[in-house]
């Protein structure tokens, strides 16, 4: 069985954080016999742009084509405008460059799956009408809640890739229902598996972790991971040391374009410490080390990050959005209010001081991810929706 994988984030050598969930899955799609080829195209803005603004840059020197961990990875270009998503999508760019891609390396798959319904989505549909091939669609998070707002043109993109595709997927219940309401097409929950095996008590203690890491040792560390953006909280969570004792320190995983801002607290360096992106091989150390793990975000898909916190029995502190409560279950009531600054307080003191994250809820949240949320077990249950889309489509040829 021959897949193509076309999405927006897959790890390289320079970014290998980026799209760790998608490498995951492809892996353990692997072990199980299915071969996965990845296109995963570039956004390259006009010359002009990339003199003036230097965050659009950030894709010059990605190679067009490299091999990681067993699987070949292309990353062709295609021309790129700031701020395409709310207006003018770049469906058409992306397809030519996947099917100029697809004929000159002779990728002849025998189904094609799409992560995230803009712009992957609407890259694919056109791919697979062209290619008349079976294609099936992953749903994420923000493009179901974010990106169908921006506009009319984008809300009608969003409806006419998840109803052509042959089968949609989407990484969470509430994620089902959102589009659902927006576009009348049922879909599967199916999450994006986390490697739980990876997610196991280390053997150094908490101190040796963050000497290697070095981390302060006489600090009551918060740990935040993923990217660096508004939309996450991070200038909630900076802003809550105001109001938290000095024994209190927040680590700051990841990059993007709070960095500068968040550089420039007047705590930076002594309470408030920025590590820049890791390797996934390391998040988990980012983990252990510290006393609490927290994503304060506006809105969320199905955060792996809060996965492995919760596999690895870390007090987590979520805010109440997404497909976060699903993880939570019966125990919901833990997460707090989003752009509250207080209710973050509030939870790190309750936590830090009073114990309210108890090593029994803790324990049955990690049962919870245990059984739902291992990377082994959804692939075989992705294998089985691969092979029933391809044969309903042959069936009637």
């Amino acid at each position: 069985m021959k897949i193509l994988w076309i999405t927006s984030v897959y790890p390289s050598e320079e970014k290998p954080g980026l799209g760790v969930f998608h490498e995951t899955q492809v892996q353990a799609l692997i072990k199980l016999g299915v071969e996965v080829t990845v296109i995963c195209p570039v956004p390259r803005n006009p010359a002009l742009i990339r003199y003036v603004k230097r965050q659009y840059r950030a894709n010059n020197g990605v190679p067009f084509k490299y091999i990681r961990n067993g699987v070949t990875v292309y990353r062709p270009p295609y021309l790129a405008l700031p701020g395409q998503l709310r207006w003018a999508q770049p469906d058409k760019r992306i397809a030519a460059s996947i099917l100029k891609t697809m004929s000159e390396y002779e990728i002849e798959p025998d189904l094609i799956h799409a992560h995230f319904a803009m712009p992957s989505g609407g890259a694919a549909r056109i791919v697979a009408e062209q290619k008349r091939l079976p294609w099936i669609l992953t749903l994420h998070g923000s493009d179901v809640n974010i990106y169908p707002h921006y506009s009319s043109s984008a809300k009608k993109v969003f409806e006419q890739t998840v109803q052509a595709a042959n089968q949609v997927l989407a990484v969470g219940q509430s994620l089902k229902l959102r589009a659902k309401e927006l576009s009348g097409r049922d879909s599967i929950v199916l999450p994006i598996g986390v490697d739980l095996s990876q997610f196991q008590p280390a053997d150094d203690s908490k101190w040796q972790i963050r000497r290697r890491l070095q981390l302060p040792e006489d600090k009551k560390i918060i740990v935040f991971i993923g990217r660096l953006t508004k939309a996450k909280g991070v200038f909630e969570l900076a802003h809550s040391l105001k109001w938290l004792s000095n024994d209190v320190a927040i680590v700051f995983v990841g990059d993007g374009p709070a960095k500068e801002k968040l550089r420039q607290h007047s705590d930076y360096n002594r309470r408030l410490f920025l590590t820049g992106q890791v390797e996934n091989e390391r998040v988990k150390d980012y983990l252990l080390a510290s006393d609490v793990f927290a994503l304060p975000s506006y809105t969320e898909g199905m955060p792996t990050v809060v996965i492995e916190a919760l596999a690895l029995k870390v007090p987590v502190i979520c805010t109440a959005v997404g497909g976060i409560p699903e993880l939570f279950g019966e125990h919901s009531q833990l997460l707090i209010e989003s752009r509250s600054v207080s209710s973050l307080v509030n939870r790190i003191n309750d936590i830090l001081n009073r114990h309210l994250s108890t090593s029994q809820v803790q324990h049955e949240l990690y049962e919870n991810i245990q059984k739902n949320y291992h990377a082994d077990h959804n692939a075989v249950l992705l294998k089985a929706v691969y092979q029933r889309t391809i044969e309903s489509i042959y069936s009637t040829i």
